[in-house]
């Protein structure tokens, strides 16, 4: 579950924002998280809530907003929707860095982020 680690680094962040600009109350913190990460929404909102109890953004919102993968394809130079592997083992089709054209290995273009879009506060 890197989840925690991700989401204790964030906080870290909003917490330095709240010191450093004076912010009485920080209601929402809005995330860009790429699909290459990984990285489960719900987890990731569950770790904010225990995270912050007791700090200065207790009670605050995550909001996580998915950035689509997108991939491009130096062999064939096809850009756009990764190659999904869909196993049975697997909890939802996760993206991979096979070009659905040509089958080989493309390089990631979009969704691979996961930066803090926005924090709305209360001065």
């Amino acid at each position: 579950m890197h989840e925690f680690s991700i989401v204790s680094g964030i906080v870290e962040r909003v917490l330095e924002f709240l010191e450093t600009e004076k912010v009485s109350r920080v209601t929402t913190v809005r995330l860009a998280v790429g699909e290459f990460t990984f990285l489960e929404a719900e987890q990731m909102r569950f770790c904010y809530t225990a995270i912050t109890q007791e700090t200065g953004i207790e009670g605050s919102v995550l909001d996580v907003e998915t950035v689509p993968a997108t991939v491009t394809c130096p062999h064939c130079h096809y850009q756009g929707r990764p190659k999904y592997w869909d196993d049975a083992l697997a909890f939802t089709p996760m993206p991979t860095l096979q070009c659905p054209t040509c089958g080989k290995a493309a390089e990631a273009a979009q969704g691979h982020e996961c930066t803090i879009k926005s924090i709305q506060f209360v001065r």
